[in-house]
C-alpha cells in the first residue's frame, strides 16, 4: 500500500492533506484554534479478517464521516455522510458489516450523550437500517426511510463491545433502565439481528445487571449486579445457562471479595484485576470451580494498579497492553514482539501500539502512534513487505518540534506520603518560570498519563510551566494512595497540590510569585480551597465546571439537575466525600461558597447552563458571594455546555480568556 492510497482516500472524504513547511519558514506559534478544535483523524477499526479498514473523519467544515478502504483492492467508500448527524461510535460486527452510531458536534448538550440511537450498514453500503431511536432527531438524512418508529429498539439501548468470533448478522446491546437523570435501575442484554432490527434473545439476568462480560466465543458469560451500596459478580455456566454468584462486596469502598472482571481468554481462562496480598492491583487469573484467584499475578506492574487489556486472536493470547507513566505492550507472541521492535524502529521516540485483527487473513496490521509531543497518529503495516503507511492525524497542524516534554516527577506531601505529578516545561526556558498548578477532576480518577494533551500543551506553548499533581485519592498509583484521599477534601489533598507547588519552588522550576491554580470540575473545588487555603502560594485562581459547596451536592433540592446517583448519595459520597450530619463542621469548613470573602486574589470563572454534573447554582452562588468583596473576578457563563465544552467555539473562547487572564496576572503583562 503506497501513498497512493492515502490520497484516495483524502480525495474520496474529503480529508485535508497537509505539505510540509519550508526548511527557511519557521512555523508559526500554534493557535487556540489549533489545539481545541475537533480532531480531523479520530479513529480506524481493521475488520477481523484485516481485509478491510474502517476509518472515522472530519473537520471544521465537514461533518464526521464512516469510509471503508479495501485495503487489498485499494478503493474506498463512504458508507456514512450526513448532513445533519456525526458518525459516533462504531465497530465491526463480521466482516461485511459494521454498526455505528450518531452524534452531533453542532450541539452543546446535545442528545448524542444520551440517545446516540444505533445503525448498521454493510461495508459497501447496502444493507442500511436504522436499530434504535434517537432522541430529538429520530430519523437521520439519508437514512432508511421504510423504517417506522414502532419497529425501533428505545432509545435507551445502547451498543456493547463485541468479543468472539465476529461472524454473523447478530450483535449484543444493553437495554439501559433509567428512572431519572443519573439513576442506573438495571442493565437487560439483548442479542439483535443487524439486518432485520428484531431482538433474537434477551438474556436473563440474576438481579439488578450494571455491566456484562462476553465470553471468548461471544457469549454473555459474566455479570456485575448492584443493590444499594453492594456490588455481586455472576457467572453463566456455559451448559446450563444457570447463574452463580462469585463474589459480593461494597461497591464504593471495595474491600474483601473485590475484583474486576478483564476478559476471558481463548480457553475460556477468567482474568480478574485485583488486589490480591498487595497494595496494588495486578492481573491474576481466577478458577471458577474453586472461587480462588492464581497466588502468582499473571501481570503485575512495578508502582502501578494494572489498566490494559489482554490482546488475543481466537487461538491464543497475543499479548498485555498496560498504562504505567506511558502505554506499552508485552507481547508473548513472538511474531508479534519482533514487529514491534521492527516498526518502534520506524517510529522512533514515540508509543507505538499495535492491532493486529482478530481473524487474520491479510498482512495489515493498525499501529497507533504518539507521545507527549505528538498528537495521536494511525499507520498502517504490512507484514509481507515491511512498510509503513500513513493512515491519518488527529491534528495534523500540530509540529512536535513546537511542543514542551512532559516528564512524570515524584515529590513528598507534608506528611510523607509520596505524590506522582506531571511537570511540562516550556522548550528552551530555563529556570524560574510561571507556573499553572493544573489539577484534575474527578477526583477518583487518575490525571494524567504520557501522551499529547492540549491544554498543558497549550500553556506551555505560552510560557508556562504545568505541574499536575496525581493528589491522594488518585487511581491507579495503589490502594493506599486512594484510599488516604477518603473524607480530605480541602484538607490533606489539598496539602497535597500547594506541596506540589513548593516543590517547584525548591526545584527552581517555578518563580514563586507567578503562581496560578486551576481547574475543572472537583479540580475547580481544589483552586477555590487553594486561594482560600495558601493566599500566599497562589496569586490567581482559574475554576471551570467547579464544586463550590459539597453540600449542595449532597442536597436533594438540586437532584432534578443533577446526574448523581442516587447510591452514590447514600453511599459513596458519605464515605468517600463527607457524611453532611456527621461530618458537618468539616464540610462547613472545606466549602468554598462559605468562604467566598477569603477570596481576594483575580479569579476567572466559567460555567456551562446545562451542566447536570456540576449545576450551574453551584456557580451563580459562588460567584454572588465573591464579588460583594473581590473585584478582581470575571463570570463567563455557556447556556448551552454541560459538563465540558463540547463545542470548538466554547474552547476557543474560554482558551482565548485563560491566556489574557494569565497574561495579565502572572505572565508577561503581569505587575512585578
Amino acid at each position: 500500500m503506497k501513498l497512493r492510497t492515502i490520497l484516495l482516500l483524502a480525495c474520496a472524504i474529503g480529508l485535508p492533506f497537509h505539505a510540509a513547511q519550508a526548511a527557511d519558514a519557521p512555523p508559526a506559534r500554534p493557535s487556540v484554534e489549533d489545539f481545541f478544535g475537533n480532531p480531523e483523524f479520530s479513529d480506524a477499526l481493521l475488520s477481523p479478517s484485516g481485509k478491510y479498514l474502517a476509518v472515522k473523519v472530519g473537520s471544521k467544515d465537514q461533518r464526521d464521516r464512516l469510509a471503508v478502504v479495501e485495503l487489498g483492492a485499494n478503493t474506498v467508500k463512504v458508507v456514512g455522510n450526513f448532513s445533519d448527524a456525526d458518525i459516533g461510535r462504531f465497530q465491526w460486527i463480521n466482516d461485511e458489516r459494521l454498526a455505528f452510531t450518531a452524534a452531533d458536534h453542532t450541539l452543546a448538550q446535545g442528545d448524542q450523550r444520551y440517545a446516540p440511537g444505533l445503525y448498521a450498514i454493510n461495508r459497501d453500503g447496502s444493507a442500511f437500517r436504522q436499530l434504535v431511536m434517537r432522541i430529538g432527531k429520530p430519523f437521520i438524512s439519508g437514512g432508511p426511510t421504510a423504517t417506522h418508529l414502532r419497529e425501533l429498539l428505545p432509545w435507551h439501548t445502547f451498543m456493547l463491545d463485541q468479543d468472539g468470533p465476529q461472524d454473523s448478522e447478530y450483535m449484543y446491546v444493553v437495554n439501559k433502565s433509567i428512572s431519572g437523570p443519573g439513576q442506573l435501575d438495571y442493565v437487560d442484554l439483548q442479542r439483535i439481528n443487524t439486518l432485520t432490527g428484531r431482538v433474537a434473545s434477551t438474556i436473563a439476568r440474576p438481579g439488578d445487571s450494571m455491566t456484562w462480560l462476553l465470553d471468548n466465543k461471544g457469549e454473555p458469560r459474566l455479570t456485575v449486579t448492584s443493590k444499594d451500596r453492594t456490588s455481586e459478580i455472576w457467572y453463566r455456566d456455559p451448559a446450563t445457562n444457570a447463574w452463580r454468584k462469585l463474589t459480593g462486596f461494597d461497591s464504593y469502598t471495595g474491600g474483601k471479595g473485590a475484583f474486576k472482571p478483564l476478559a476471558f481468554g481463548p480457553d475460556g481462562t477468567l482474568y480478574v484485576i485485583i488486589n490480591h496480598r498487595s497494595d496494588l492491583m495486578a492481573v491474576h487469573s481466577y478458577n471458577l470451580a474453586t472461587n480462588t484467584v492464581s497466588e502468582q499475578p499473571i501481570v503485575k506492574l512495578d508502582g502501578y494498579d494494572f489498566a490494559g487489556q489482554l490482546i488475543m486472536d481466537q487461538h491464543k493470547m497475543l499479548g498485555v497492553r498496560y498504562q504505567t507513566d506511558a502505554a506499552g505492550t508485552v507481547w508473548f507472541d513472538p511474531a508479534m514482539k519482533a514487529m514491534q521492535e521492527k516498526i518502534d524502529t520506524m517510529l522512533p521516540n514515540t508509543i507505538n501500539l499495535l492491532t493486529p485483527p482478530s481473524r487474520p487473513q491479510a498482512p495489515w496490521v493498525l499501529v497507533q502512534s504518539f507521545s507527549d509531543v505528538w498528537p495521536s497518529r494511525s499507520f498502517l503495516y504490512n507484514r509481507d513487505n515491511q512498510q509503513l503507511t500513513a493512515v491519518g492525524a488527529s491534528y495534523p497542524s500540530i509540529q512536535p518540534t513546537q511542543m514542551a516534554h512532559k516528564i512524570m516527577v515524584h515529590y513528598k506531601a507534608r506528611d510523607g506520603l509520596d505524590i506522582p505529578a506531571w511537570l511540562t516545561v516550556p522548550q528552551g526556558s530555563g529556570k524560574h518560570l510561571p507556573l499553572v498548578v493544573l489539577v484534575h477532576g474527578g477526583p477518583y480518577v487518575r490525571g494524567g498519563n504520557l501522551a499529547w494533551e492540549p491544554d498543558s500543551q497549550f500553556l506551555a506553548s505560552r510560557g508556562y510551566a504545568v505541574l499536575e499533581p496525581e493528589y491522594r485519592g488518585s487511581l491507579g498509583f495503589g490502594a493506599r494512595h486512594f484510599r488516604a484521599g477518603w473524607k480530605q477534601w480541602g484538607l490533606k489533598m489539598q496539602d497535597d497540590i500547594a506541596d506540589g507547588a513548593r516543590w517547584a519552588i525548591a526545584e527552581g522550576t517555578a518563580d514563586a510569585k507567578r503562581i496560578c491554580i486551576a481547574g475543572a470540575s472537583y479540580g475547580g473545588y481544589a483552586t477555590l480551597m487553594g486561594l482560600i487555603n495558601d493566599p500566599d502560594l497562589y496569586r490567581c485562581g482559574i475554576d471551570w465546571s467547579g464544586v463550590t459547596d459539597i453540600n449542595l451536592m449532597h442536597d436533594g433540592h438540586w437532584a432534578y439537575t443533577s446526574d448523581f446517583s442516587d447510591g452514590w448519595r447514600q453511599y459513596g459520597m458519605i464515605d468517600l466525600v463527607g457524611d453532611p450530619v456527621k461530618d458537618a463542621e468539616q464540610l462547613k469548613a472545606t466549602s468554598p461558597l462559605l468562604q467566598a470573602a477569603r477570596i481576594k486574589q483575580p479569579l476567572l470563572l466559567a460555567y456551562g447552563g446545562a451542566d447536570m454534573r456540576v449545576p450551574l447554582p453551584h456557580g451563580t452562588k459562588f460567584y454572588n458571594a465573591v464579588k460583594q468583596t473581590n473585584p478582581n473576578v470575571e463570570w463567563v457563563e455557556y447556556p448551552d455546555e454541560g459538563h465540558g465544552w463540547a463545542l470548538p467555539k466554547t474552547r476557543f473562547d474560554f482558551w482565548t480568556r485563560v491566556e489574557k487572564f494569565l497574561d495579565k496576572n502572572i505572565g508577561p503583562g503581569a505587575a512585578r
